[in-house]
C-alpha cells in the first residue's frame, strides 16, 4: 500500500469518526440525551410524539396492503437469523482466543432503543426491534468474518468488489507476494488489538 492511498484511508477513517460523533452530538441536544441504558425525552417531546401515535385501527387502514401480505416471509428470516447468531457467537468465542484475536463485542452492532419512541405504536416498535436485530446481527457478523479474513487471508480481489468491510480497505494489494508471509503475522498481531481496524501497523 503506497503512502498516498494510507494517508486517504487514515483521513476517511478520521471524517467518519468526526461526522458520527457530530451527528450523535445534533441528536442528543435537539431531542434526547441518554442516561445510563435509557434514552431520556424532554417531556414536551414526549407529548408531542403521544399525538403523532396513530392508533392500531388506523394503521391497519392506512397502512400499504402489501406490507400486511409480505410480513409472514419477512418474519420468517427471524429463524436463520438467530441460528446464525448463535453459531458466530460460539465460533468466536471458541475460536478467537486460540488464535488470539479480540473478540467482537455484539452490544456495539445490536442496539435496541427505537422503543422508546412514543410516536410509534406496539406493531410499529415490533418491527423496529426486528430491523434493528436483523441489521445487527449482520454488522456483527460481518466484523467476526472480516477478522477472520484477516487473520487467514488479508487479500484484496483482483476485481472491484462492493460492499467490502472496513478492513478490507487495508489488505494487501492482489499479487503483492513479496514478505507475504511476514505480512500476513503482522495482520495477525494486529488482531489482538480490541481496537484494531485492520492495519497491521495499528
Amino acid at each position: 500500500m503506497n503512502d498516498k492511498i494510507r494517508s486517504l484511508l487514515a483521513q476517511i477513517q478520521s471524517l467518519d469518526e468526526e461526522l458520527r460523533t457530530a451527528l450523535h452530538e445534533q441528536e442528543t441536544h435537539l431531542l434526547f440525551e441518554i442516561k445510563g441504558k435509557h434514552v431520556v425525552f424532554e417531556q414536551a417531546v414526549v407529548q408531542a410524539h403521544r399525538k403523532l401515535k396513530r392508533g392500531f385501527v388506523r394503521w391497519v387502514v392506512t397502512d400499504r396492503p402489501q406490507n400486511l401480505i409480505t410480513g409472514p416471509i419477512i418474519y420468517s428470516m427471524i429463524i436463520p437469523l438467530i441460528m446464525t447468531d448463535i453459531l458466530i457467537s460460539l465460533y468466536q468465542w471458541i475460536c478467537f482466543p486460540i488464535y488470539q484475536i479480540a473478540r467482537v463485542r455484539r452490544a456495539d452492532f445490536v442496539v435496541f432503543d427505537r422503543r422508546h419512541l412514543q410516536y410509534l405504536n406496539g406493531i410499529e416498535k415490533f418491527h423496529c426491534t426486528y430491523c434493528e436485530y436483523a441489521n445487527g446481527v449482520i454488522a456483527y457478523i460481518q466484523e467476526v468474518i472480516a477478522k477472520t479474513e484477516q487473520y487467514f487471508c488479508p487479500i484484496k480481489h483482483a476485481r472491484k468488489v462492493l460492499g467490502t468491510h472496513t478492513r478490507y480497505a487495508y489488505f494487501l494489494d492482489y499479487g503483492d507476494a513479496d514478505d507475504y508471509e511476514a505480512k500476513l503475522e503482522k495482520y495477525r498481531t494486529a488482531l489482538g488489538k480490541a481496537d484494531n481496524i485492520g492495519r497491521p501497523d495499528d
